[in-house]
């Protein structure tokens, strides 16, 4: 029996959703069920002074007008914490409707209960709330003389600047210099599925919240914390995510609003958010500017980098995406000054988004070594070979796996780059102008703080049950974990059934930051395996079987048969032995703890990307014709979604480049495009011709099975190698994103 791991299983959900049989948040028929809708501030800072609830009143099916009037102050308080360290994780250190204070436009100020959504909507709509205001600052521009450089960032888990060496002395070495600011504008991650919370009371002591969360046990610590309850009295089910890309990755208002809505009415109560509403309030990427200056000697060595980061933040959270991780450690560079700065202004606290930091950070630095490539007269593939680190700068530790020079080899074979020619604009069909360029791939691999836990029972039958408390959002997890379930056990895949998604299943923290798959794996097949050994040493202690008496290490497992190694015609099966031993079941709980953050290796996946641009003389319209990746994510579980999560994030990375921005109307410090209407994200005519290729390998250290994730490196390094081939097409350097026609006119 062959491996299931590192095979193209289909996804073992795939029936249910395409079939309608998945039920999600919002579709739970619930009996007695009402609605909620939010009702957001129409100004960005001021206060409410009254609510007319009228005219709503009058409206049919009104159950309740909840607001800081007649709404209970909740005990807890709230404290931004990444959903990754496993804990209570609230996304913004504030909680709505408890005064009448307006921080930002679409804050809460108001809930709406009624007996259909339609009614209380319309309801929602007839209140009339009346606010003073006061001026408010949503941009950039607005607040950057106020910036100041805060001790930490990232809820306090990185520090706002970091050194080594001497970065003024690196700089004054240098012979060639880039010295660019890099702009970017805000962007929201945009689910296919809006976030919605279905919270039912069973009581006045327990509660069950079905909600749309990348981690049902946060959302479960999140809600007895800021209610001041045991998480005892809290179950969360979540069962299918219609994406994410880090909007639930953290725990909004809205859940805990919803659980407190319920209570006040005393009926199961359903609040969904819809597509504007998530522009203001599940966190999105912030607007930023990154200035870079990057030094490289006469043999094109690099001998320093500074790396400054200028972003707004709320007025209750020092948050930054980490921008300047990854480009601080990708070369061997001796002397490194990264800083982040922040201004505070009217808005929701900024949170993760697919590639949260890399995604911005990279771009800059690949941007500036592209442009330095060029002074040098050095092929950019070259230059960066030149300068790779093969140990992480910060530590002098050796990389735990690296690929990346494998993953240049084998993307300049696919992509064919032997046959660029360096001169831009050199290339031209017609009147349209052709460009390629490159960019290296890098995202850090991080792992939990805390144990993670997964069950396996095998019954009598052969037939096996895996759990753990991870929510299946899209990235194929369920399939994935199937896969190492069965390896594991030594059994078919259809023997195995993984079930996540809630909360009263073992313990794994909210999967974010590329870390889930890589958890959960590390958990299941320690789960597995120990299930197995159980399983033999049964065997081999029982005088019935066959195995009696044998050496456990003698004996291996293949469909679910155990047999001798070196005489495989003795041995059982699983379910021969258990029925005969009358046992109904045999279950094994697998606890993996996670190597400390200094192993003692740095970890990171690495990769790169390359891309052709065809851009229109004329009119400035860019059609990205086709893109080569090539990435080192350690061991690939399931070739297929792996495939399907590096390719969307490359693809994301071209939305990314040329159409994504929030636009914020400084006016009305309102996001301007809160629509799919107005929001631009790519359709199936943008998309080109994408080659996905991985590297795998060896890494004994990140996890048992050598995992690490490929959610967010797809999106890394792939908007600057479009950047880069812009300008290689049209010899115009933009240094912003997304690029648009008004920046080639």
């Amino acid at each position: 029996m062959s491996p299931a791991i590192g095979t193209t299983l289909s996804r073992v959900d795939g029936r249910a959703k395409v079939s309608g049989a998945a039920r999600y948040t919002a579709e739970l028929a619930l009996p007695g069920l009402v609605h909620a809708v939010l009702v957001g501030a129409r100004v960005a800072s001021g206060r409410v002074v009254g609510i007319d609830t009228t005219a709503a009143e009058r409206a049919g099916g009104l159950v309740a007008v909840l607001s800081h009037f007649n709404l209970p102050k909740i005990p807890g308080t709230p404290k931004l914490l990444p959903s990754l360290l496993g804990m209570a994780a609230p996304g913004v250190s504030w909680f709505p409707l408890q005064d009448d204070v307006v921080h930002y436009a679409g804050q809460p100020v108001a809930i709406v209960v009624a007996d259909t959504v339609e009614r209380a909507e319309h309801a929602a709509s007839l209140l009339r709330i009346d606010c003073t205001e006061t001026p408010a600052e949503t941009t950039l521009d607005q607040v950057r003389d106020q910036a100041y450089e805060p001790e930490r960032i990232f809820g306090g888990m990185l520090p706002g600047r970091s050194v080594r060496g001497d970065v003024d002395a690196g700089l004054e070495q240098a012979r060639f210099r880039v010295d660019e600011t890099y702009r970017f504008a805000a962007n929201h991650q945009n689910p296919i599925e809006p976030s919605a919370t279905t919270v039912v009371w069973d009581d006045v002591h327990r509660l069950t919240i079905y909600d749309s969360t990348q981690g049902p046990t946060a959302t479960q610590l999140t809600v007895a914390t800021l209610l001041g309850i045991s998480p005892t009295q809290v179950k969360v089910v979540s069962e299918f995510v219609g994406g994410s890309f880090g909007s639930k990755a953290m725990i909004w208002p809205h859940v805990t609003l919803a659980a407190l809505a319920a209570r006040q009415v005393g009926r199961p109560v359903r609040l969904s958010l819809n597509r504007e509403q998530m522009f203001h309030s599940c966190g999105h990427r912030e607007e930023q500017e990154q200035r870079l200056t990057l030094g490289a000697d006469d043999e094109g060595r690099l001998t320093a980098l500074r790396h400054h980061k200028l972003s707004i933040t709320s007025h209750f959270d020092d948050w930054a995406e980490t921008s300047l991780q990854s480009p601080a450690v990708l070369y061997d560079i001796p002397n490194y000054e990264g800083i982040y700065r922040l201004a505070r202004g009217n808005t929701l606290t900024p949170t993760f988004m697919r590639g949260p930091g890399e995604a911005t950070g990279m771009f800059a630095l690949e941007s500036a070594m592209d442009e330095l490539a060029e002074q040098l007269g050095t092929d950019p593939i070259e230059l960066r070979l030149r300068n790779l680190a093969d140990n992480d700068p910060t530590s002098g530790h050796p990389w735990s796996s690296n690929g990346i020079r494998e993953c240049f080899q084998r993307g300049a074979e696919l992509f064919g780059w032997a046959g660029r020619d360096p001169s831009p604009g050199a290339r031209r069909q017609g009147r349209t102008l052709i460009g390629w360029g490159v960019a290296s791939s890098a995202y850090p691999h991080v792992s939990p703080p805390n144990p993670q836990r997964a069950r396996a029972r095998i019954y009598s039958d052969g037939s096996v049950v895996v759990e753990a408390g991870v929510s299946e959002f899209g990235t194929g997890v369920t399939t994935a974990m199937t896969q190492v379930a069965a390896d594991g056990l030594g059994l078919p895949v259809d023997r195995v059934r993984f079930i996540g998604g809630g909360s009263d299943l073992p313990n794994i923290t909210a999967a974010v930051g590329s870390a889930g798959t890589s958890a959960v794996s590390a958990a299941v097949h320690l789960a597995t395996t120990q299930l197995r050994d159980q399983l033999v040493a049964r065997a081999v202690a029982d005088d019935k079987s066959p195995l009696h008496g044998a050496d456990p290490g003698a004996v291996s497992v293949e469909g679910g048969r155990m047999r001798l190694r070196d005489r495989p015609e003795v041995g059982e099966g699983y379910a021969e032995m258990l029925l005969r031993q009358f046992t109904p079941d045999v279950e094994s709980l697998g606890v993996w703890t996670p190597p400390p953050p200094d192993p003692g290796y740095g970890t990171h996946t690495f990769g790169a990307q390359f891309a052709e641009v065809a851009v229109d003389a004329d009119l400035g319209l860019i059609r990205v014709r086709r893109m080569v990746g090539v990435f080192a994510p350690g061991r690939v579980l399931n070739r297929k979604t792996a495939h399907s999560q590096l390719m969307s994030g490359m693809l994301w990375g071209l939305s990314q480049a040329l159409l994504e921005a929030s636009h914020m109307d400084a006016r009305l410090g309102r996001w301007a495009n809160p629509s799919f209407g107005d929001y631009l994200i790519p359709v199936n005519a943008d998309v080109p011709d994408v080659v996905v290729d991985t590297v795998e390998v060896t890494d004994t250290v990140v996890n048992p099975l050598g995992v690490k994730g490929v959610g967010e490196i797809g999106i890394v390094g792939s908007g600057a190698a479009i950047a880069n081939a812009v300008h290689h097409a049209t010899g115009r350097r933009v240094r912003h994103l997304p690029i648009t026609i008004e920046d080639l006119l």
